[in-house]
């Protein structure tokens, strides 16, 4: 769902694409949006990538891209007039989230950009979280090792022990992963157990 509709408005775009009509129209469109806009059809530069891609999916190829399949580093959006399975298949793998189908027309080029983005700031949002619930796995048997201390010096069960390292977490306001890891390394004692 869109919180509020991206204003292109300072964005800079870089078109990975031959010069034709349809970028000749393309760039004429994002500068009404407001998108300062480049072509270029030679592979894109890691360092001072811009704000949005357009590629040409019809002629782009691996090699166009800096970031690994699937994994754009920026909102990414195809220009594709083939209706090919490859073509397609090659502007999923590249990162494209949205197309802007050939024959380039003026109203197909906001939706595609606001598709492009949204999409891709939901991908980088579930990426983070996913990182976010992996670290707190890889953190489990620090909890465990914390609980089990806990049960070993005040002689609590499974479930006190956690609710007084949850209780601890809570009043830091950390995570119950963080205040175990600084507990076990004897760098955080914990209040005792109301």
């Amino acid at each position: 769902m869109i919180s509020k509709t991206p204003n292109f408005t300072g964005w800079r775009a870089v078109i990975l694409a031959q010069e034709d009509g349809n970028t000749e129209r393309l760039r004429r469109q994002l500068t009404l949006l407001g998108v300062a806009s480049s072509l270029q059809w030679l592979p894109l530069a890691e360092t001072d990538l811009p704000d949005l891609v357009i590629v040409d999916a019809d002629r782009g190829w691996d090699e166009l891209l800096p970031w690994p399949e699937r994994k754009p580093a920026r909102p990414v959006s195809a220009l594709l007039g083939s209706e090919a399975p490859g073509r397609l298949a090659w502007a999923i793998g590249c990162g494209a989230s949205s197309i802007i189908p050939k024959p380039v027309s003026a109203a197909t080029i906001y939706p595609a950009l606001v598709l492009a983005v949204t999409s891709h700031g939901q991908r980088m949002e579930e990426e983070a979280r996913i990182a976010r619930l992996e670290e707190r796995l890889r953190l489990r048997p620090v909890v465990y090792a914390a609980i089990n201390r806990l049960k070993s010096e005040r002689q609590l069960d499974d479930e006190q022990a956690y609710a007084a390292l949850r209780d601890n977490a809570m009043q830091r306001r950390m995570p119950i992963e963080q205040l175990a890891a600084l507990f076990i390394g004897g760098s955080e004692p914990l209040r005792e157990v109301s």
